[in-house]
């Protein structure tokens, strides 16, 4: 049964047993817990936690899942997998552990013909919490299980939470017995390998404390609403019942081993080594595709760390495998071809897709040549010291610094007849994931006490938006907070978190910042000055009460500052325009990465794999976009569904959530986007875009700038003076200026390497002055003087050489010194005869080092460094002089 079927099948079964189906979440959510998506549940989470109610009783999903904690293991077993499919079913309040198990029992062992998955009802073992006496039961009396095949486990196995205080439960998990050529007899609790868990169905019914019953501890309460949370995975039943090893040999990830085995001319199977190497490839590949469809491109940094380390894996495996020509964008094709049927996004986003991966090949390309000259360097000093074994501390830091694979290290280090540190590579690896996993921790957020804004939402609903088309309304106070907590009154000067019924004021979201404004009642003004939705469907009004007592149920007029909603509005349209020009432009590869829209000016980020864009490409666009404006076309925004939405072509952001119900917003035929911002009604409101700027912000992101309306010709109006005065300095036109300019500075630079080079010229005259008042100290000519201040580095070690030279074949040490300010800079240096004789440069500077505050070093025949005590040259002369009488005497 191919996999994609298998996912027809589930999701089939659960719609046909009342369920709702959710297409699959981005794997980029705003969570704050995670880098990924990980879990079938993490969309569902606001309605399992009782944040928002559930727009449904009963939902099925197959969610797209990354989990990283493995990514060295993946490959050395046929267990783990970085991407993976969670089909789901779920329940908010509605049927309970008799429901789940009774759904399950019948997919699972269901005949085929009739939609099932087939499996033998004799081969399924469950297990349940140890105290779960009713999941127990329930198995005996739905599924007919015996006994002995339901085995009870501790709460590290059998009981799921959430990490935190909250929701949590115990499970029951569904095992199938792939017989005894596989392990030995005993269920799930004697061998999981032989006995696959499937299928894992939380019975969520408990709140737990600050201490979780996964480690015997009791829940503090009950929920009041008992959830079903399950998860199968999609991968694992697809081997089982395509009757292969192991996921890497199933329909979806075998055509990427098929596409490396043609590359290499290496076959799977034949060699343990490079199974390894093909089962990263095709594991890594699926992720890295994936990751990437959803928006993320690499970087040094979270998301984009993991997904380059998934990308370089694939291409160091490929060399290990003797390919050496790019192989990343063939293998995205396999995968974009492998997974199509049931994400139809990655053909359509596959240009983007093909340009990220081919830029961060030819950035590793690189990587892998500059990484090798500093692997040739550190293998020449352990040979040169005598040695055979490449030090953990350098291996480690070509990976982390140079991003240098410890695996290629390795191979390299063998074929230099070496072998690596690898415990201590090991360790210092294990002390970095340490440091990241308390620094994640600290970082952790968790799920904020948002308790008093659910109960304005238990009580009142959602508040009601009207700003799409009213900047004013008649509104109540449903709830009212001071320092978190619901208070019945606030005073002047209180800072408040006002909740309406109904509101004009937009939340900020999607790029756009918040209105602000005032809420007006009967004796009473709260200044609202920014608008956030903690909890989705609830806009929290945050400011400070002006005059008066505002209260808890009190009418209000609510008010939007005009001004700069319009201008937010403006900059919101005008970025959907350059959106929509950088595509055209530059291709559907120019995806937005995010954008800030405020008065009168907007940010936009989007993914550029191919780098700068250039000067000409921004002007087109500039213009191509003003000539919108001066269409003057119809802004339109509309509801429909999603499906119909992406049909008519409009633009989703990567990391945005969807419903079915989604809002387009169109500019006449040039835009057309989801979004749920607020903009202007016709297209030459905006006045004028003017893009100030480009620059990149990250690998593979760029971000434009821009100004729109009155900022953007209040901008033009000043660079129009500017130019008019740089037109009378210069006596020219203004399309002269920029030869004139450049005339002018290429002469200013003429004149400072002219000036620069009188200077050197001037420096270099004393040197023979200098050398001929060389002083005789115990038979060592000493050169030990002030040179003009202000001399610079360079300079200065021209004239200690030149010195030097003068000196001949005479034993000779040249110390100069030069002030510049409170610092100052001096060179050492020594002849041939004087060296022979003991002198090294770099061992006489802390004789006098002191004297004049300073450090320095270098090697025997020169030496350099600085100083914070110009008054104090006189004496480290002195203190020179003494040591090298010493040394010659000595």
């Amino acid at each position: 049964m191919e996999t994609h079927e298998i996912i027809r099948r589930f999701t089939d079964h659960f719609v046909r047993g009342g369920h709702t189906s959710v297409p699959s979440a981005s794997l980029i959510l705003d969570d704050p817990t995670l880098l990924f998506v990980n879990a079938g549940m993490v969309q569902f989470k606001p309605y399992l936690l009782g944040e928002v109610p559930p727009p449904y009783p009963r939902a099925t999903s197959i969610q797209k899942c990354v989990r990283t904690g493995d990514i060295e293991e993946v490959g050395k077993t046929t267990r783990h997998n970085t991407f993976f499919q969670m089909a789901g079913n779920f329940s908010f309040g509605d049927y309970f552990k008799a429901g789940a198990i009774e759904h399950a029992w019948n997919l699972v062992t269901g005949s085929q013909d009739s939609g099932g998955f087939g499996f033998d009802p004799e081969r399924i073992w469950t297990t349940v919490y140890n105290d779960d006496d009713e999941a127990l039961e329930l198995w005996r009396k739905i599924a007919g299980l015996p006994e002995e095949r339901i085995q009870r486990r501790d709460g590290k196995d059998n009981y799921w939470d959430m990490g935190v205080p909250g929701p949590g439960g115990p499970c029951s998990e569904i095992y199938y017995d792939r017989g005894p050529e596989h392990g030995r007899d005993g269920g799930p609790v004697a061998d999981e390998d032989r006995y696959l868990e499937i299928w894992n169905l939380v019975f969520m019914q408990d709140v737990r404390g600050d201490e979780s019953p996964k480690y015997g501890h009791p829940p503090i309460g009950e929920l009041p609403n008992k959830n079903i949370d399950t998860g199968m995975g999609v991968e694992r039943v697809a081997y089982l019942l395509q009757d292969v090893a192991n996921v890497y040999e199933t329909d979806l990830v075998r055509p990427v081993i098929a596409r490396a085995e043609e590359m290499s001319g290496r076959r799977y199977g034949a060699d343990p080594v490079d199974d390894v190497r093909f089962r990263v490839i095709a594991d890594h590949a699926r992720s890295g595709v994936m990751i990437i469809g959803d928006g993320v491109t690499p970087s040094n940094e979270a998301r984009g760390y993991v997904l380059r380390r998934l990308l370089r894996r694939i291409v160091r495996s490929a060399r290990l495998l003797g390919v050496h020509e790019p192989v990343l964008g063939s293998f995205a094709e396999v995968v974009r071809d492998a997974m199509a049927p049931s994400y139809p996004e990655l053909v359509t986003d596959f240009e983007r897709i093909s340009a990220v991966v081919r830029a961060e090949e030819d950035a590793f390309l690189q990587t892998l040549t500059s990484g090798s000259r500093i692997f040739d360097t550190a293998v020449t000093a352990v040979k040169k010291a005598g040695g055979n074994q490449l030090p953990g501390d350098q291996a480690f830091q070509l990976h982390d610094t140079y991003g240098f694979p410890i695996d290629l290290t390795l191979e390299m280090a063998g074929e230099a007849g070496l072998s690596v540190d690898e415990p201590g590579f090991r360790r210092l690896m294990e002390e970095q994931r340490q440091r990241a996993k308390a620094d994640a921790a600290a970082r952790k957020t968790g799920h904020g006490d948002v308790s008093a804004y659910r109960a304005v939402l238990d009580a009142h609903g959602t508040t009601d938006f009207l700003g799409y088309t009213d900047l004013t309304s008649s509104s109540r106070i449903v709830g009212l907070l001071a320092d978190g907590v619901a208070v019945p009154a606030a005073g002047t000067g209180t800072e408040v978190e006002v909740l309406l019924d109904r509101t004009p004021f937009y939340a900020e979201g999607g790029g756009q910042q918040a209105d602000t404004g005032v809420l007006r009642g009967d004796g009473f003004a709260v200044q609202v000055r920014d608008v956030q939705s903690p909890v989705a469907g609830l806009n929290v009004h945050r400011g400070v009460v002006a005059e008066g007592e505002a209260r808890l149920d009190a009418e209000v007029h609510a008010e939007v500052e005009i001004s700069r909603r319009q201008a937010i509005s403006r900059a919101h349209s005008a970025t959907h325009l350059v959106h929509a020009g950088m595509r055209r432009a530059l291709g559907d590869s120019a995806a937005q990465a995010g954008s800030l829209n405020a008065p009168g000016r907007l940010r936009f980020d989007f993914t550029s794999p191919a780098g700068a864009v250039p000067d000409s490409v921004l002007h087109d666009v500039e213009d191509e976009v003003n000539a919108v404006l001066l269409d003057d076309h119809e802004v339109r925004a509309f509801t429909t569904t999603l499906d119909e939405a992406r049909r008519m072509g409009a633009i989703a952001l990567f990391g945005e959530r969807y419903g079915d119900s989604v809002r387009v917003v169109e500019i006449g035929d040039y835009s057309r986007e989801l979004c749920g911002g607020t903009h202007v009604h016709r297209s030459g409101q905006l006045g004028l875009v003017k893009l100030l700027s480009e620059s990149s912000i990250g690998s593979g992101i760029r971000r434009v700038e821009a100004l729109v309306g009155l900022d953007a010709f209040r901008f033009l109006a000043k660079e129009h003076v500017l130019v008019s005065q740089l037109s009378e300095q210069f006596k020219a036109r203004p399309e002269e200026l920029p030869e004139r300019i450049g005339g002018v500075v290429e002469r200013l630079r003429d004149a400072e390497r002219e000036l620069e080079k009188v200077r050197a010229d001037a420096v270099l005259a004393s040197a023979g002055a200098l050398a001929d008042g060389a002083e005789d100290v115990e038979g060592v000519a000493l050169v030990a003087a002030a040179a003009p201040d202000g001399v610079p580095g360079n300079d200065l070690r021209a004239l200690a050489s030149d010195v030097r030279g003068r000196l001949g074949a005479r034993a000779g040490v040249v110390a100069l010194f030069s002030a510049s300010g409170d610092k100052l800079s001096f060179v050492v240096a020594t002849t041939e005869a004087a060296r022979s004789q003991g002198f090294a440069a770099g061992k006489l500077v802390p004789s006098f080092a002191g004297a004049i505050g300073g450090r320095g070093g270098g090697k025997p025949d020169l030496a350099q460094g600085g100083g914070s005590n110009p008054a104090g040259v006189p004496a480290a002369v002195a203190a020179l002089r003494s040591a090298v009488r010493s040394a010659a005497t000595g």
